[in-house]
């Protein structure tokens, strides 16, 4: 068992190169191109192709195939425009079907919080608690900040983001 894992170990480097070839000449989903086409305006040719006789191989003619490398190098630049715009749509749709499972967390005056300790497992180890409070919101601020305050009615410094805020439920 070790001679066969040691022997498999090394072979890596040998079955890099096509592993790499294979990921330039595979169409990514999210372009629908292959990164070669996408920088050289061609299809790249596999290595299995080269070893048997494919339709693509027996058709081959070169001076259609120098005319048709001619204007797909004309056509590059499109091609890249519609790859970035089928990425963004990619990402808007991902984005999307995530987004509809969040919540927006929000608060109002009055509302009693939990803060994020941000020293907690600085000075008294892993085991200490991660929340402290409870604050009562006493100002809105803009952009997801709040100003907060002790049950006391002192004010804490600084504003606080929406992220570090829990409610706090008595």
């Amino acid at each position: 068992m070790r001679k066969r894992l040691g022997k498999a170990k090394g072979r890596w480097t040998e079955e890099l190169i096509e592993v790499l070839w294979a990921y330039r000449c595979t169409p990514q989903t999210t372009m629908q191109e292959t990164p070669y086409s996408l920088t050289y305006g061609t299809e790249a040719m596999i290595t299995v192709e080269e070893a048997e006789p494919t339709i693509r191989r027996q058709m081959f003619d070169l001076t259609l195939n120098e005319e048709s490398l001619a204007v797909n190098l004309d056509l590059v630049s499109e091609l890249r425009d519609k790859s970035k715009i089928r990425e963004a749509a990619c990402k808007a749709r991902a984005s999307r079907r995530y987004n509809t499972k969040v919540r927006p967390r929000g608060f109002q005056k009055g509302d009693l919080v939990w803060r994020m300790r941000s020293d907690a497992r600085k000075n008294e180890g892993k085991f200490s608690s991660n929340w402290e409070g409870p604050f009562r919101v006493w100002e809105v601020a803009q952009g997801g900040a709040y100003h907060l305050e002790w049950l006391s009615g002192k004010n804490v410094p600084r504003t606080w983001n929406v992220t570090h805020l829990k409610f706090y439920y008595s």
